[in-house]
Order: C-alpha cells, then sequence, then structure tokens
C-alpha cells in the first residue's frame, strides 16, 4: 500500500496555499518553489483540484490560486480523491464482490487489509487543511535520536 505523489504534492500544495495566501491569490510558482514540487506537475494536480472545487483561480497580475472553501471545511480526503488518487489496501477492484486470486476468490487477508483502507480514509476524513496548517493533528508520533548518534527512530507517542 502506497499513497502517491500525486496525494502527497497534492496534500502539500493546499496545506502551502492556505497557511500562505491571508485572503490573497497565490501563484503556483511561489507554492512550487517553496515545496520543491515542478510547477508543471503541480499545474496539472491543480486543474484536478480545481475541477474537483476545492481551489479557485484568479486571473490576471496577482493572479492564482485561492482555496474554495475555508482551511476548516477543506479535509485531507477530498484532496486526495480530488486528484484521482483513492488509498488502496487490497488488490481486488473497490467494492467488488470478486476477489483478486485467480478463481475470483479473495484471499484469507482480504478482510484485513480492506478494513485498514476503511481506517486510513476515517483517519483523513477527520484531518482538515487547517489541522495541518495549525498542527493538531490526531494522534502523534516523535522522532527520537539514538545515543550513538544513529538515524533517529520514530516512536509512537504513550
Amino acid at each position: 500500500m502506497r499513497l502517491s505523489t500525486k496525494g502527497r504534492y497534492a496534500v502539500m500544495a493546499m496545506v502551502d496555499l492556505a497557511n500562505t495566501s491571508n485572503g490573497s491569490p497565490v501563484a503556483l510558482a511561489d507554492i512550487a518553489e517553496r515545496q520543491e514540487i515542478s510547477l508543471s506537475y503541480l499545474e496539472q494536480l491543480f486543474a484536478k483540484l480545481r475541477k474537483g472545487g476545492l481551489v479557485k483561480s484568479v486571473r490576471g497580475p496577482g493572479g492564482g490560486y485561492l482555496l474554495a472553501y475555508p482551511a476548516e471545511n477543506t479535509r485531507v480526503s477530498d484532496i486526495i480523491l480530488a486528484v484521482d488518487e483513492p488509498i488502496r489496501t487490497t488488490r481486488c477492484a473497490a467494492g467488488s464482490p470478486a476477489g483478486c486470486r485467480t478463481n475470483r476468490s479473495r484471499c484469507l487477508t482480504h478482510d484485513l487489509w480492506e478494513e485498514l483502507g476503511n481506517q486510513i480514509h476515517l483517519y483523513l476524513s477527520s484531518v482538515t487543511v487547517a489541522d495541518v496548517v495549525n498542527r493538531r493533528i490526531l494522534g502523534s508520533s516523535r522522532v527520537v535520536r539514538r545515543p550513538d548518534g544513529e538515524e533517529p527512530a520514530a516512536v509512537a507517542a504513550e
């Protein structure tokens, strides 16, 4: 299972937009530079975000993009779905009663992976762009440095 760069970059760009716009349009070139994302790639993503109704474009001098809704009303799951990136955790087609095995049956772990996908969707639906901007993410994890100075290891908060 993997969240593609489309989904990650779209969320990064939307959070940047929310963080910097102050009610004024933001140029994609500025977002591209700050987030180190290709401008042409961002243009493709923002075309999908605009089509999905999540951003508005403003033409002309001083033009750029604005959030279509307040950051508090823009869910991370909506951004990911707008760029056509459903997070798949099974090999089976979503909602299909047929499994992915050659005899069209489901594997023994199908329900495990399907429920994981449901939980990921529920979590991303509970997080708004404002939550990310304001660092109010549910749950927490932190990076801890090892005493020997080696690579950090992620540790779940207790």
